[in-house]
């Protein structure tokens, strides 16, 4: 059996899934597309090569295999996109939440049932079908689960509104002993540079008491700036447009002191090794043509 435990992004890492890039399927037609970048990329010709990404992921398994971490792969499914498996599922303490997401991509769920299966029943939740969120979304921190979302007239026409306020309520009621915040963020179905298509593209805390964040990725300030004030404004690393469109916030934490990053977030790095960790770069730029990056593609099940 898997004992879960998660109550944050940084505590020692034992037990994580991470996605998968075999048989990923053809370049998808624009229409079909979950988001605005990946819709440049197949405009432009530069969609991601199925080779490049498989590369990637080993390289990230690599550091995984470095660190002593046991790693999950769902099972391959012909001809179906499964890197990003935090979209899928979450844990939040004992407990594994389904997502649930776009109906396209159900079979992407059953790919890591085998996993499912080796946890105990009672901490398997399923919320009730109003409920939209995805793991890029939920963030657990301690006392606290941080939860971006969109509450605007127009969520149902915005592909990239993936989480609903019906979802926060109901991880509230799962959770009551914890104070649950959400933050709305900044949508657009055709501006990648305008649209911070989870939480986790705009906003990560890591080790230290420190985080990365993006202001513009919130759409009401004084949000942004709660979360500015809670970590401190000298513990807040600032990222670009630019940056937040490379997924710079989208790091992935081992540890307090040890975090995957992208090896062109030069800049980010930098301030990292200043700040004491050990950053461990991997290329992913790849990857990062989809929307998503290091956190993205990896769902941990266990922390210390």
């Amino acid at each position: 059996m898997i004992k879960l435990n998660v109550k944050n992004e940084t505590s020692k890492l034992r037990a994580v899934i991470l996605g998968i890039a075999k048989s990923n399927g053809p370049v998808p037609a624009v229409e079909d597309c979950y988001d605005p970048k990946s819709v440049e990329h197949v405009l432009s010709g530069t969609y991601p090569k199925e080779a490049d990404m498989i590369a990637e992921m080993d390289a990230v398994l690599a550091v995984f295999k470095k660190y002593d971490v046991k790693v999950y792969r769902p099972e391959v499914i012909e001809n179906c996109n499964q890197i990003f498996s935090r979209d899928i599922a979450f844990v939040i303490e004992d407990k594994i939440i389904r997502a649930n997401i776009l109906p396209d991509r159900e079979e992407e769920v059953e790919a890591i049932q085998y996993i499912c299966d080796q946890i105990d029943i009672s901490n398997r939740i399923i919320l009730p079908e109003d409920c939209h969120v995805e793991g890029g979304d939920v963030m657990p921190w301690n006392d606290y689960i941080f939860i971006g979302t969109y509450s605007g007239e127009d969520y149902p026409d915005l592909i990239t509104a993936r989480t609903n306020m019906d979802a926060v309520i109901a991880i509230q009621e799962l959770f009551p002993e914890k104070t649950v915040k959400s933050f709305e963020l900044r949508k657009s179905n055709t501006n990648a540079k305008e649209n911070a298509l989870h939480l986790d593209c705009c906003f990560q805390p890591i080790g230290k008491g420190k985080a990365i964040i993006h202001k513009n990725g919130f759409l009401v300030e004084k949000e942004y700036q709660w979360l500015v004030d809670f970590f401190g404004k000298d513990n807040v690393f600032e990222i670009t447009k630019d940056e937040m469109y490379q997924m710079n916030s989208n790091v992935f934490s081992i540890s307090e002191d040890v975090i995957i990053s992208e090896k062109n977030f030069t800049r980010l790095n930098t301030w990292l090794r200043s700040e004491g960790f050990t950053v461990e770069e991997v290329p992913y730029a790849e990857i990062s043509k989809q929307e998503g990056l290091l956190r993205c593609t990896t769902m941990p099940l266990i922390r210390d």
